[in-house]
C-alpha cells in the first residue's frame, strides 16, 4: 500500500507556516489542506473540482427480522429516486458540484419497470437479489464475495478515469445499519450493546432486539471474523463488500476518499483490515448518530469535519463536507505567503 507523499507533507506543512495568516489560524482547515497536497503529491493543491460521489444499493434479509424503522421496499423506492435526483443527497450533490452515480448491488427486485438502458447501467455489477441474514445465515458465499469486491474496484477505476480528484462511498438499504455495526464490532472485537444504534428511528424495544440480532450473528460467525474477507461474507452484504473494494482501489490507486457515515466507515475499518494503511487516503465528511461509526473512526484515527447529528446516510454528510474540502485547499493555495507582504 503506498502512502501519501511525505515530501508534499512536509512541503504544504511549511508553507502553511509560511501564509499571511497568525500561527495556527487556520486550524484544522490548515490540517485538512496539508492532507490534500499529501494526497495530490504537489504544493501548492491543485483545486478539488471533480467530487464524485457512487451510491451502493441492497437489500439485507435482517430487515425483514424486526431491526429497521422501515420496510425493505423502500430500498428499491429510494434507488428511483436517486435516479430522479429528487433524494436528500441529490440536493446537496447539486449544491456543491458533485457527480452522482447510484448501483444495484444487492436490490431485492430487478428495476423491469425501468427503460432498459438506465436498467442496464444500474444492475450493471449486480451480485444478488438481497443479502443473507446475518443472525441466520451468512450475507454472501465467498464467490459472491469476491464478486462485490470486484466490483467496487472496477467502478472506483471507472470513477477515477472520469477524472475523480475525491471520491465519497454512500449508501441506500433499509436495514444496513445492523451488518454495518457487526462489521465494526467484529473489526474491533466488542459486543453489540457497544455498536448498536437507532439506525432509521426504531424504539428501545426494537433497539434491544437489534443488538441481540447482532450478537447472535457475531456468535454465529465465530473466529471467522479474524478475517476482513471471511467477515464481510459472514456478516456483511453486496453493497458493503463492494463499497470496500471501491475504498480498497481508492487508495491503491492514490485518490483520496471523503468518508460518510457508519456504512462507509464500517467499509473503510474493513478496507483497512484488507490492506493496512489504506486509512492514510481517507477523511471523516462528519460524525453520524450511529456509536459504531464513532467507535471506528476514533479505531482509524480520523477526526469528522462536521458534526450536525445527521443521519440520513446516502452520502450526504460527505458531500456536505466537500465545501470544507475545497476551502481548506484554496487557504492553502491562494493565500499570500508572509514573505510576499514586503513588510
Amino acid at each position: 500500500m503506498t502512502t501519501p507523499s511525505a515530501d508534499a507533507r512536509a512541503a504544504a506543512t511549511e508553507r502553511l507556516a509560511a501564509l499571511a495568516t497568525p500561527p495556527g489560524a487556520l486550524g484544522r482547515l490548515g490540517d485538512l489542506a496539508v492532507w490534500v497536497a499529501a494526497c495530490q503529491g504537489q504544493v501548492p493543491p491543485a483545486p478539488v473540482d471533480s467530487v464524485r460521489l457512487v451510491i451502493f444499493a441492497g437489500d439485507h434479509g435482517v430487515a425483514g427480522h424486526g431491526v429497521s424503522a422501515f420496510p425493505p421496499a423502500i430500498t428499491g423506492a429510494m434507488v428511483r429516486t436517486f435516479l430522479l435526483g429528487k433524494a436528500g443527497v441529490s440536493a446537496l450533490a447539486d449544491a456543491h458540484g458533485v457527480a452522482v452515480r447510484v448501483l444495484d448491488l444487492g436490490v431485492d427486485e430487478d428495476f423491469a419497470d425501468l427503460p432498459d438502458d438506465v436498467r442496464s447501467a444500474l444492475t450493471a455489477h449486480k451480485v444478488r437479489r438481497g443479502s443473507g441474514a446475518i443472525h441466520l445465515e451468512d450475507a454472501l458465499t465467498a464467490d459472491e464475495t469476491h464478486a462485490a469486491l470486484e466490483a467496487g474496484a472496477a467502478v472506483a477505476h471507472e470513477e477515477i478515469a472520469a477524472g475523480a480528484q475525491l471520491l465519497i462511498s454512500g449508501d441506500m438499504g433499509i436495514g444496513n445499519t445492523t451488518p454495518a455495526a457487526a462489521l465494526v464490532a467484529a473489526g474491533l472485537g466488542v459486543p453489540a450493546s457497544e455498536v448498536v444504534g437507532r439506525g432509521t428511528g426504531i424504539d428501545d424495544a426494537a433497539l434491544l432486539h437489534k443488538t441481540t440480532v447482532i450478537d447472535a450473528a457475531l456468535v454465529r460467525a465465530g473466529a471467522r471474523t479474524d478475517d476482513p474477507v471471511e467477515t464481510l461474507a459472514a456478516l456483511g452484504s453486496a453493497d458493503l463488500a463492494a463499497s470496500t473494494g471501491f475504498l480498497l482501489t481508492a487508495a491503491r490507486e492514490g485518490v483520496p476518499v471523503l468518508l460518510d457515515g457508519l456504512m462507509s466507515v464500517a467499509c473503510a475499518l474493513t478496507a483497512d483490515r484488507i490492506a493496512p494503511g489504506a486509512a492514510q487516503w481517507f477523511a471523516a465528511g462528519h460524525r453520524s448518530t450511529e456509536p459504531a461509526q464513532s467507535l471506528a473512526l476514533s479505531k482509524l484515527g480520523l477526526e469528522p469535519l462536521l458534526d450536525l447529528g445527521l443521519r440520513l446516510g446516502e452520502g450526504s454528510g460527505a458531500v456536505a463536507a466537500v465545501p470544507v474540502v475545497r476551502s481548506a485547499t484554496a487557504l492553502l493555495r491562494d493565500v499570500a505567503l508572509l514573505s510576499e507582504l514586503g513588510v
